[in-house]
């Protein structure tokens, strides 16, 4: 890990060694990689790809045209279930990008709101663009603010102005997420041998469900989650960490059997 001096006083890297370390950690997977760089020249970055700061600070547009994406791709007739599912793959993505870079590098993003650019319409890995490739020196306090508090605490207003959803479920689907970034780099690391890898992201994210807001959400072994985030109302059966063991319309059909 390089080291360098940033205005803000965090340690880490920036500029092309901040660029390099971001890249690099999309070698897990499609969740973990991020875009870096200045936007397309002469195009406006609204809507098309909107800072999220914008998004939570009452730019409903771009969420809105998220959610009804994922309303139309699954045929949800529910508004609340494509909220939750779109909520949960960007908190995927935040998770991803973090706990990644932090297991492999002992950096993570500098992911101010300001900074990462949002393209609803797009599918990972293209979905989000860091205009400015800092890094900061990860930790569970670093990775707590720049993605709990600087992320997924307005995301989650934000979809509640949507839609009525539940705090609950919304935070149920970031504890998932959290769990599942995990799960994907230890599958990684036992790919690789990098065994290094997958116990720092573990003893993170232990530190990141160390909170209200997440303690809970999943529970060991196997971080399963304990709420559901409703994608079994669209037909899809049940999630591989679902709170449930079988969809409850299955289970209210066998008890009126």
């Amino acid at each position: 890990m390089s080291g360098g001096a940033r205005p803000d006083g965090e340690a880490g890297t920036a500029g092309a060694a901040g660029a390099a370390e971001i890249a690099a950690t999309g070698v897990i997977g499609g969740f973990f990689a991020l875009r870096t760089g200045a936007p397309p020249a002469g195009t406006d970055p609204a809507p098309a790809a909107t800072p999220l700061a914008a998004v939570y600070a009452g730019d409903t547009a771009p969420l809105a045209r998220r959610i009804d994406l994922v309303a139309d791709r699954l045929g949800a007739r529910e508004r609340r279930v494509a909220a939750s599912i779109a909520q949960f793959g960007l908190a995927a993505r935040l998770w991803s990008v973090a706990l990644g870079s932090a297991a492999l590098h002992g950096t993570l993003p500098a992911l101010r709101p300001g900074d990462l650019r949002w393209t609803p319409d797009r599918t990972t890995p293209d979905d989000l663009l860091l205009t400015d490739p800092g890094t900061l020196t990860a930790s569970v306090a670093a990775i707590r603010a720049a993605v709990q508090e600087a992320h997924l605490v307005p995301l989650a207003a934000a979809v509640r102005r949507d839609t009525r959803i539940s705090p609950g479920l919304l935070w149920g689907n970031a504890g998932s997420a959290l769990a599942g970034a995990v799960r994907e780099i230890d599958a990684w690391a036992r790919r690789t041998g990098r065994t290094d890898a997958a116990d720092r992201a573990r003893a993170l994210a232990d530190g990141l469900f160390d909170h209200p807001d997440l303690a809970r959400t999943v529970r060991d072994p196997g971080m399963r989650r304990t709420t559901c985030c409703l994608h079994y109302r669209v037909g899809g059966g049940l999630c591989g960490d679902c709170a449930f063991d079988t969809p409850p319309g299955a289970r209210e059909a066998a008890s009126d059997g």
